[in-house]
């Protein structure tokens, strides 16, 4: 039976009965890969009468037929897959399937499907300058995948966010978003499943030479490492990071909490009102519907708003070390200009022969400055119990107690 892509977009999520070549099966569709194999879900095989937990692809030469069933459990075919056809024209009008089709089946329904993507393309529609974002969804490992992951093992630094339900070792994750500095990469762990990592994403991760920019990676950590097997490495947390700033510019306090990605967003990089309206939207969507992160097809305003995630992580990480830095680059700024800004008088001479006997130019240019030397002077005798005499050569003589009550001497 010829079949259209059209035709298969219209049973999206819906219970369908399969006729191979070689026997009849009854679940929900799940997803339609560009060669027209398809993915579906709680499969059972209507002739044997036993079911198959997990995803099950079916390739497209054995497909014989495809019918949409009343109802999930029926067995009766009532509509098959040509009829369903124009039912796509009518999903455009918003409405949720072809009339006698029956109710959806899936855990996410169409309707919600079509009112979450409706949702955020009002919201982004309302932006006149919209963002515009190049990306690339991994969901096969034909052709995209391995050329994907070879590209980020040339990078060093990317950045990772990854979507899910309940994203730890007792949830689900969903995609997982990687972006360098010039492409960005959506893999599809949900249709990829374990083997992703095994075929390349467990050896980025745990690549100690590439740094990883995440925000709080508390909980994808614990979920990579319990489901996946992965240790992650090399992590620059830019939750940690910005509460270390306040420490900084406080004189060491710390926040009362920590900020979301969004507070980040807003406060490090003055991300306009746009971004803020798609977050604000993409978090109400997944507190109303967690399940909107295993819709597929996944709906392309919230795959923008996924690679817009993994872009601005990277513009996160940049802003904040340069924040982190300002008082090193600032210090060393006026170390440039030390002798340089003098008269140069005092410099007749930098030769360093030893310690001792070294010239007066080279003494002064090994010379501790004097605030710094008394602080860390202190700091040594409050922690370790030295104490210092000014007179000898290097202006320290060790005195440290003993366990036996003599004193230590150097």
């Amino acid at each position: 039976m010829a079949v259209s892509s059209e035709g298969y977009v219209a049973l999206l999520g819906r219970a369908v009965r399969v006729t191979l070549k070689c026997g009849v099966f009854q679940g929900v569709l799940q997803h339609v890969n560009p060669d027209r194999s398809l993915l579906v879900r709680t499969v059972k095989n209507l002739e044997t009468g036993r079911s198959s937990p997990g995803i099950k692809m079916f390739f497209a030469p054995e497909i014989v037929n495809v019918e949409l069933l009343d109802e999930p459990d029926s067995g009766k075919g009532t509509t098959v897959l040509s009829e369903c056809t124009s039912a796509v024209k009518r999903n455009k009008q918003v409405d949720t399937g072809p009339a006698g089709c029956g109710s959806c089946s899936s855990p996410v329904s169409l309707e919600s499907q079509l009112r979450a993507s409706n949702n955020l393309k009002c919201s982004l529609s309302e932006k006149k300058e919209e963002e515009n974002v190049e990306y690339t969804v991994i969901d096969s490992f034909q052709e995209k995948f391995g050329p994907a992951v070879l590209h980020l093992k040339q990078q060093c630094v990317v950045s990772i966010a990854g979507e899910g339900v309940n994203l730890c070792r007792y949830g689900k994750l969903s995609w997982l978003e990687i972006a360098s500095k010039s492409r960005i990469f959506l893999f599809d762990i949900f249709l990829l499943g374990p083997q992703a990592f095994k075929n390349g994403l467990q050896m980025l991760l745990e690549d100690k030479n590439i740094l990883k920019v995440m925000h709080d990676c508390r909980w994808i950590s614990d979920c990579l490492f319990h489901q996946y097997g992965v240790l992650l490495c090399n992590v620059f947390d830019t939750q940690v990071a910005d509460a270390l700033q306040f420490s900084v510019e406080t004189g060491g306090f710390l926040p009362h909490r920590v900020c979301t990605l969004q507070e980040c967003l807003m406060q490090h990089l003055k991300i306009p009102s746009k971004w803020d309206a798609i977050m604000n939207c993409r978090q109400q969507m997944a507190s109303e519907n967690p399940d909107i992160w295993f819709l597929r097809p996944f709906p392309p305003s919230l795959l923008k708003a996924l690679a817009l995630k993994a872009m601005h992580l990277l513009l996160l990480h940049s802003s904040l070390m340069e924040n982190l830095m300002s008082d090193l680059t600032a210090i060393v700024h006026d170390y440039l200009n030390t002798y340089r800004s003098g008269s140069g008088g005092h410099l007749w001479s930098t030769k360093v022969t030893h310690l001792h006997g070294a010239s007066k130019g080279a003494a002064s240019a090994l010379r501790y400055p004097d605030a710094a030397k008394r602080e860390s002077n202190q700091k040594l005798q409050n922690e370790q119990g030295w104490s210092f005499d000014q007179t000898n050569t290097h202006g320290i003589r060790k005195e440290k107690q003993s366990t036996g009550g003599g004193k230590l001497q150097k």
